[in-house]
């Protein structure tokens, strides 16, 4: 099994490093928790559930940080009312797929990376769009989504990152096949103010910040990265949650079922 911590990537010829890539990553290989790391980054692929808000940014860091194969999952295409927070798309976007459109910048962030557009995840597209997959990224905005990712995601045993934001609050967690999002939420609509901000009754009533989508994907990335080089200590068992109006974050320790009737 894939663990929080441990990810089972092996290093093979085709993800040694060639000296152009050795110079772009150079400044995260200085970091020593990141100096021999790289390689497990290059032969990881990841699907990213989700091109909007949250999508856009933990795309675009994943791109920029050397992740070997990226896989974009989203039905949707890009409207005006996007553009406030969903950094990968301009104007000229507008009526396009969000997946295409954000695979194309992904892919001119780091033309090393193999970069694929995919349909909205579903349980028929599940087996194809898993297929090959090391980590998955759910970046979605609604409950059907996040619930089908933790069933699909927990039947293959293997760690997701899971985040939302919504207003002007934003959480990020890990799961894996012994915990995930339904040991935190078991009920649809159960998640306090974490409808989803690309939801378009939930941006009309209750509206979303850019930033904060920015802030909450970049922890959502830096997870990812965390967990594919096995470094670093994971928000496994545990729910960041940051109040944008407060600049208030708090780390919540989660229990598993067995330790607690409820986890929060």
């Amino acid at each position: 099994m894939l663990s929080p911590t441990a990810p089972s990537s092996t290093v093979s010829g085709p993800d040694v490093l060639s000296r152009p890539e050795l110079k772009r990553y150079s400044r995260q290989m200085l970091l020593p928790e990141f100096a021999q790391a790289q390689q497990k980054l290059k032969a990881a692929s990841v699907l990213v559930v989700g091109a909007g808000g949250l999508g856009c940014p933990v795309v675009s860091y994943l791109a920029g940080a050397g992740v070997g194969r990226l896989r974009i999952s989203d039905g949707d295409t890009v409207a005006l009312s996007n553009l406030h927070r969903q950094m990968l798309y301009t104007v000229s976007d507008i009526g396009r797929s969000k997946a295409q459109t954000a695979a194309a910048r992904a892919q001119h962030i780091n033309p090393f990376v193999a970069v694929e557009a995919a349909p909205a995840l579903s349980s028929e597209n599940a087996p194809a769009l898993l297929q090959g997959v090391t980590l998955v990224v759910d970046a979605s905005d609604n409950f059907a989504t996040r619930y089908l990712v933790n069933d699909l995601c927990q039947a293959a045993n293997f760690p997701w990152v899971w985040g939302a934001a919504s207003g002007l609050e934003g959480m990020v967690s890990v799961f894996d096949a012994q915990f995930g999002l339904r040991d935190v939420f078991p009920e649809q609509g159960s998640e306090p103010n974490m409808s989803g901000p690309d939801d378009a009754t939930d941006c009309q009533t209750a509206g979303v910040l850019g930033p904060l989508l920015s802030v909450v994907g970049g922890v959502m990335a830096t997870e990812a990265l965390k967990v594919l080089s096995a470094q670093g200590q994971s928000l496994y068992l545990k729910l960041w949650s940051y109040d944008s109006l407060s600049a208030r974050t708090r780390l919540i320790t989660l229990k598993r079922p067995a330790e607690a009737p409820q986890c929060l």
